[in-house]
């Protein structure tokens, strides 16, 4: 595991007795969301959705203990063309991930 250099002024101590329920109770956030996914029935056409998919992925970059996960996740979840779209009628909002992501 490569460790970033430290630029916190706290303590670990300090910083998991500052965070640490706050996150915990994210994490059983994130246990019941995907707990309420697994009770649906699944896709007619058997391909899952694109924002299950990143989020997915980003757990795994959550999990895999290398630096820069902020940013591994962001950019996973971002949407990284340059080209504008042609036109937004129709859209009620952001999706979270991008659908055109590739593996």
């Amino acid at each position: 595991m490569t460790r970033a250099e430290p630029t916190c002024p706290m303590s670990r101590r300090e910083a998991i007795d500052a965070y640490f329920m706050e996150h915990r109770a994210k994490l059983l956030d994130i246990a019941a969301f995907l707990d309420r996914i697994d009770r649906t029935l699944p896709p007619p056409d058997d391909k899952e959705d694109f924002r299950l998919v990143a989020f997915r992925r980003a757990l795994a970059i959550l999990a895999d203990g290398r630096p820069e996960r902020a940013r591994r996740v962001l950019e996973l979840l971002s949407d990284r063309t340059t080209e504008p779209i042609p036109s937004a009628a129709g859209m009620k909002g952001a999706y979270g991930a991008y659908p055109g992501r590739t593996p």
